[in-house]
């Protein structure tokens, strides 16, 4: 809404205050309108949206306190404005704590109500930017934004909603590209912290001294360059979550002081002697094996336990080929809104070659992959020729079927038995009855299998959902 056109609604008992303050905002440019109770102010607000609230305190039934309470708990984004003859600090200081943007006193001067008007325009202004941003951050990072309908990332969906809103700490584990940031993202704003901050430290970018610096901060003359304090991230994550990448680079000495402060939530800045507390949710992640670099003396054991309390393993790409239609389904169409074009999607021979390859980078490659494709692609949709050729030639080449992988015999057998199990659905229409028949088991063993393998649900009406 323009601010030349923005409404303001004003309340005073004094009829001559009313209008004259009325006709002063209209000649301002705003679109006026006003009452001379609470009750009536209410009623008019229900009935069309207001920018400011203006209103005096003493009027006869509710006064102006109890119309800034209700203003605010209904609608929130409105800027209230308290005007009166008899102002207190003590009255003062109570209607900025219930919410009132400004308290002015009588008689108020032309420039006095231009200027806090102007503020008070700009405050709403943030104050709808800050619930856009918000929506936004809640559906980039909700749940349902986290593809996948394997049975391995179903257990992880379920994980995350028993996990997320308590303050236990949380070890998330998987190959480079899994998607451990997103999900750590994830956890963070199905919390109860959402609101507060969210600070990432990638554990490996930085060498030791500087990553104590920047875990714990450092005052003035700790070290050489270290001209002024400096807030550490555990501070600045103060009442939020602080997620810690590739925590299994952190050297020995750092990982002492890292125990102390995960299991205490206190530590002191470089340099400084005062020890610092801070309220703070821990969730880590790691593409190594903790438990083996533990064997190895590389970790502290002592540190693994504290932070291995509950634990999340992101399947890599190649384990949930089946993903893979989704996952690039949904990379396209996000790119494509982000470039203004119109795909129509993949080719068959394209999916097969997505499918046919090992993807080392995991859910990462796949979506740089997907971004390189809408870059390039010439056509209505993605053939092979706009995939990169490196990935093409190695999933030309990759182990023809049948062909052994080293794998326990038990995770071998998961892949065919899925695949013949969704495609005798397909062929079935997805009747559990039909397909069980045919696949001379009992439709219990069916269910089971299907709820194990994530086809609970046919995968093509799931993919349109997530899309």
């Amino acid at each position: 809404m323009n601010d030349q056109r923005a409404r303001i609604f004003v309340v005073d008992d004094d009829r001559i205050i009313l209008d004259s303050l009325c006709e002063f905002l209209r000649m301002e440019g705003y679109e006026t309108d006003g009452a001379t109770d609470a009750d009536t102010a209410l009623r008019a607000l229900g009935r069309k949206p207001f920018n400011v609230v203006i209103t005096d305190v003493n009027m006869p039934g509710s006064d102006g306190f109890e119309l800034l309470r209700v203003v605010k708990q209904r609608y929130p984004e409105v800027v209230v404005i308290i005007i009166t003859g008899y102002g207190t600090i003590e009255s003062a200081v109570e209607a900025i704590k219930m919410g009132a943007y400004d308290y002015l006193t009588k008689p108020i001067s032309d420039d006095e109500i231009r200027l806090t008007i102007n503020r008070a325009l700009k405050q709403q202004a943030l104050i709808r930017e800050n619930r856009s941003l918000r929506e936004r951050l809640d559906m980039r990072y909700g749940l349902d934004n986290v593809v996948g309908h394997d049975y391995k990332m179903l257990k992880v969906f379920d994980l995350i909603e028993a996990v997320a809103d308590s303050k236990v700490t949380l070890l998330i584990q998987g190959e480079s590209g899994s998607g451990k940031s997103l999900i750590a993202r994830v956890v963070h704003h199905r919390s109860e912290r959402r609101d507060q901050p969210f600070i990432e430290v990638a554990c490996g970018a930085l060498p030791e001294s500087l990553l104590e610096s920047e875990l714990f901060g450092h005052v003035r003359g700790a070290f050489t360059g270290a001209i002024a304090n400096k807030e550490g991230k555990f501070k600045a994550a103060d009442g939020g979550t602080l997620f810690l990448d590739e925590i299994s680079t952190a050297t020995p000495s750092l990982q002492v002081k890292l125990l102390r402060a995960i299991q205490e939530r206190s530590f002191e800045p470089v340099g400084s002697n005062k020890t610092e507390t801070v309220d703070v949710r821990l969730i880590l992640a790691t593409n190594v094996d903790l438990e083996e670099e533990v064997q190895e003396g590389r970790f502290r054991q002592d540190l693994f336990y504290r932070i291995n309390v509950v634990a999340i393993t992101l399947p890599p790409l190649r384990e949930r080929l089946g993903d893979i239609p989704l996952l690039a389904d949904t990379f396209l169409a996000n790119y494509c809104e982000e470039s203004n074009k119109s795909i129509a999607g993949f080719t068959e021979q394209a999916m097969q070659c997505l499918q046919r390859y090992h993807w080392p980078g995991s859910v990462r490659e796949l979506e740089n992959v997907v971004e390189r494709a809408v870059v390039l692609v010439k056509g209505r949709q993605i053939d092979v020729g706009d995939l990169p050729p490196k990935l093409v030639e190695a999933a030309e080449t990759s182990p023809a079927e049948g062909a052994f992988v080293p794998l326990p015999l038990k995770q071998a057998l998961e892949g065919p038995e899925k695949a013949i199990i969704e495609s005798a659905l397909r062929a079935n229409s997805w009747n559990r009855q039909l397909t069980a028949d045919v696949l001379e088991i009992n439709r219990t063993t069916l269910y089971k299998k299907m709820k194990r393998y994530g086809l609970e649900a046919d995968p093509a009406r799931s993919r349109s959902n997530h899309s």
